[in-house]
């Protein structure tokens, strides 16, 4: 078993969310001392106003390094704007920085779907995000709308990621489809799926963990709250191996052995022709 903690929290728009954050770790590392990974929601630690951009390695991250490496968990601390001017050309992307016990980061990942055109002059990511906790097992990335795309979570189930840390910002009314995703994206996949999202400014709750039959392992309500829970290797292991629920379908292997292509996925392609129909992505007036 290993303990990975969700915390839905109370994030402000207007005011720096660190301290706060570093209050629950500390809170965390002595509550539950069997929790080994802390995962808080997308942009909790600085709130989702694109004018607290920053670059990586940047300020905040460090902080966030220095409050893993003080109590020595494993950090994803949702994400923040990153600001990028590297190619001559300054972008924003919506990023996560993985950082292990020591306070080093191991990876940064990229949100692939900004939410447009909602999240307006967001520029999305390009590759994929899994790490290795040693001696205990594989970790995939994604964030918020990222997971209504089925082919991100299944890369990373692909790449042998056993569980799926999804920091979400929902603050609008389709939560309850998002809940149906959780369930389905963990059951197709065969992974356990942390979807943990913010309260306040930062989302409408209801937080949702599920393992690898797609059962709802805990379901939060609207206000904060810490979600530990002890992530179970061997049945992720197992079911993959014999089938769901002990011996039912067996999805991964399924699609492994496929006889059928999916051209949809070929840009260009005659299969997403009637994509091209649909019009510009613009908000509707």
């Amino acid at each position: 078993m290993f303990g990975v903690a969700g915390v839905q929290m109370n994030v402000s728009a207007f005011e720096d969310n660190v301290d706060k954050m570093g209050g629950y770790l500390r809170h965390i590392r002595v509550r539950f001392p069997w929790v080994r990974m802390v995962l808080f929601s997308e942009l909790a630690a600085l709130g989702p106003k694109h004018s607290k951009a920053e670059p990586l390695p940047g300020p905040t991250e460090a902080r966030l390094c220095e409050l893993a490496r003080e109590t020595g968990l494993w950090l994803i601390p949702g994400s923040l704007f990153e600001r990028d001017g590297r190619e001559g050309q300054e972008r924003v992307y919506n990023t996560t920085s993985v950082i292990n016990p020591q306070g080093e980061v191991i990876r940064r990942f990229r949100k692939l779907f900004p939410f447009r055109p909602y999240e307006k002059d967001v520029a999305g990511g390009t590759e994929f995000c899994v790490f290795d906790v040693p001696g205990v097992g594989r970790f995939g990335v994604s964030i918020c709308y990222d997971m209504w795309f089925p082919e991100t979570t299944r890369t990373l189930a692909a790449m042998g990621a056993e569980v799926i840390l999804h920091p979400t910002m929902t603050d609008t009314i389709d939560r309850d489809v998002e809940l149906a995703i959780v369930r389905a994206s963990a059951a197709t996949n065969q992974v356990w799926f942390f979807d943990i999202n913010g309260v306040g400014d930062g989302g409408v709750g209801r937080s949702i963990v599920c393992d690898p039959s797609g059962n709802v392992v805990h379901q939060s309500q609207v206000g904060a709250e810490i979600v530990p829970i002890a992530v179970d290797f061997a049945l992720v292991r197992r079911e993959r191996e014999q089938g769901l629920r002990s011996n039912l379908g067996q999805p991964l292997k399924s699609f492994r052995d496929r006889d059928c292509e999916f051209d949809v996925y070929r840009k260009g392609s005659d299969s997403e022709s009637f994509l091209h129909t649909l019009g510009p992505l613009t908000k509707p007036d």
